[in-house]
This record gives structure tokens, sequence and C-alpha cells, in this order.
């Protein structure tokens, strides 16, 4: 099978060029829906996720049966882009693929969706049997994993793939933290700050002394703790009757995850619970309450479990290596290892994502390319 870096380079192009921020990757869809018809897939399924993550289409799946007797696997990557995402203009220069410099490239993560295509189609070209497969399209990765939350898994046939959205060369991601977000309301008591402060509770104070106390930061090998938003206050001379604060914790380790939540909810809530009123003239009590909400679960795949031997002994078929390696963000492949899939997480060559800046080179793109359709072949890795 021969992999057409020129075609994939002019299918990359076509796909970056139409912008697809979270929510309105419709665009994006309808022309995968047509390059796989093309291509000859068994199925294409849109699924009814809109009413969920309110985008302006659903996931897409594609099927293909493949004709070998080999167990399924998928492939999938997201849709969406961060912004600026609209007007993306592709510059070329030589082998590497960048912005006009006022928005994002989008190769997070259309360097995925163009490696799947373009393995495709050297697939069907060739006219090889191939492993049955599936390739998955989210929506609003990007703003929650709001697609893969929505999914419903039960869709696929596939029990293990690879989510095709890592940034660098020559990595793949086994191990990913979850994370739960903390979302913190503390309340005061509104007063006037020049006639009667003493009457008021001070919620940006109380705010400061829970903060002051709570861990952050990098705590062990396995977690972080973060509070990165901070809300109040109605004007300077009003005592603050309320503050909002946004944050989050992330673990390896299951166990720390929930001991440190717990730890810090406790924090806040004796921080209250524990407030004396210097003047004895407050005119009500505080509060705080702490709402913990899981974003996404642990993703954690042992090194010899079959989904990363596969990958393995598929690159090193084509003289490549991977390094695994643990990540700090969760992904699509984070929702659906929670779900009882075997999903790794495959980088694709993109850098400095999510910025103006932000490049691929074709040469990995096309790697990427032959991998899958390595993965695809008679041999059962």
């Amino acid at each position: 099978m021969k992999i057409d870096a020129e075609r994939l380079a002019k299918e990359f192009t076509t796909l970056c060029e139409i912008g697809s921020p979270s929510k309105s990757e419709g665009r994006v869809a309808k022309r995968l829906r047509q390059v796989f018809t093309r291509l000859g897939a068994d199925e294409i399924i849109e699924d009814d996720s809109r009413a969920q993550t309110g985008a302006d289409g659903g996931n897409l799946l594609v099927r293909y049966k493949g004709g070998l007797p080999l167990a399924p696997i998928f492939f999938t990557c997201h849709m969406d882009t961060v912004p600026p995402a609209e007007g993306v203009k592709v510059r070329r220069q030589g082998d590497v693929f960048k912005s006009g410099g006022d928005t994002v490239l989008g190769s997070d993560d259309k360097s995925g969706i163009a490696a799947c295509v373009e393995a495709m189609r050297a697939i069907r070209a060739a006219k090889k049997p191939h492993r049955p497969v599936e390739f998955l399209f989210t929506v609003c990765e990007e703003i929650g994993l709001l697609g893969a939350k929505a999914f419903d898994a039960g869709l696929l046939t596939a029990r293990e793939g690879y989510a095709l959205d890592g940034a660098g060369t020559g990595e793949l991601i086994i191990r990913a933290p979850a994370l739960n977000q903390l979302s913190v309301v503390v309340s005061g008591l509104a007063a006037h700050a020049g006639l009667h402060p003493e009457w008021g509770v001070n919620a940006i104070t109380l705010a400061a002394k829970a903060l002051a106390e709570m861990p952050c930061g990098r705590i062990d090998a396995e977690t972080t703790v973060n509070f990165g938003l901070i809300q109040g206050g109605t004007a300077g001379n009003i005592v603050p009757d309320k503050v909002t604060i946004k944050g989050e914790v992330r673990s390896h380790n299951p166990r720390k995850l929930a001991r440190m939540t717990q730890a810090i909810t406790d924090r806040f809530v004796n921080t209250a619970r524990h407030w004396t009123d210097p003047s004895g003239e407050a005119r009500g009590k505080p509060r705080i309450e702490v709402k913990v909400e899981e974003d996404f679960p642990i993703m954690a795949l042992a090194e010899d479990s079959p989904v990363v031997r596969r990958l393995d002994a598929a690159a090193a078929s084509l003289g490549q290596s991977f390094a695994h390696r643990a990540a700090g963000g969760g992904s699509d492949a984070n929702i659906f290892n929670g779900r009882g899939l075997s999903v790794a997480v495959v980088a694709t060559g993109m850098t400095n994502s999510h910025a103006t800046n932000e490049q691929v080179r074709l040469e990995d793109m096309t790697n990427l390319a032959r991998l899958i359709a390595a993965l695809l072949a008679e041999v059962d890795y």
C-alpha cells in the first residue's frame, strides 16, 4: 500500500480551511461523510448527541467490515478546534504546515483525521482486505470532551482503539489522570462599607483565608491541584456577600484523588465553621458550599495490554518506535477507557497546539497514515 504524501497534504489543507470551532463542526462532518462515502464505507452513522452538546451536528461513526477475520479496532479524532478557528489559511513551507498567524492551524486534531482518510484511500486503491475498522469523529472535545461523553459506546463493535490526538512525535500515551472539578461558593453578608462595615461578613477576605490554607500546584508525582477562577463583589463601597471559586484536582491515583478532593472540601467548610466575629455586630454567619463534579475518569493501560503491544508491533514493522508515557491532561480516550474500552493516545506530530504558531510536518502525518494502514493489514499484531 502506497501512502501518497501530496494527496494527504491536500486533504489536510482542505480540512484545516473548513472552520470548525466547538459546536460548529457540521461542515467538517459533511466533508467526511462525502469522502468516506466515495471510499465505500459500509455504514456512516451520525448520532443524536447534539441535544446534549449543543453542536450543529452529532458525532460521526464510519464503519468498514474489512474482509479479514480479525477483531475490529477503531480510531477516534475530534473535529473541533480552539479559537481563533475561522478563516484559516494554511501556509506550507517545504514539509511544514502553519497558519497565516492570525488563527490556529487546526492540526489539533485534523492531522489525525487527514491520516485516517489517507490510510483508507491507500487501502482501497490497493484493493486489499483489511481488518474491520471504525472511525469515530467527535464534536466538542475542546470544551470538555462533550461529544465523547454524549456518545453511546454501544454503537461501536470494536472494543480497542487509538485516539489520534497527541502532540509531538513517537509518543504513545497510556496513562492520564482523572479530574474532579470544584465549584466553591463563599457566602458572606452585604453591608455598607462606610456606614456599617461591622454588620457585614466579607466573602472576599473569607475566600482569601481559605485559599491561603489550601494545597495548590503539584502535590506529588501523581497529583495536582489548581484554583483558576475567582469572582465576587459588586462595588468598592459594599462589603461583598458572595465569591465564586473554580478549581480542580487531578490524579493518576483514584485514592489520592478522592482524599485530596475531600481534604479541600473540608478545609473550605471548616473555614466558615471556625469564623469568628471580631466586632460581635455581624448580622449573620458565613457559609461555604463546595460542589464536586467528575470531569473525566482515569486512563491506565498496562504496558503489555493488547492495544499497546499491537501498536508497538505495527510500528516496528515500519521502522517506527513509540515511547510510552503518562500525560497530565485528559482526552476523549479517558472517557472511552472509563466505559470499558481500551484506547491509547497516539502522537500525530502536531506542535504548539492551541496557539497561532501551531504547526505540523507532512512527514509525521505520512508516518501516521502508514501506521494506521499497518494496523489494518493482514498481520494480526
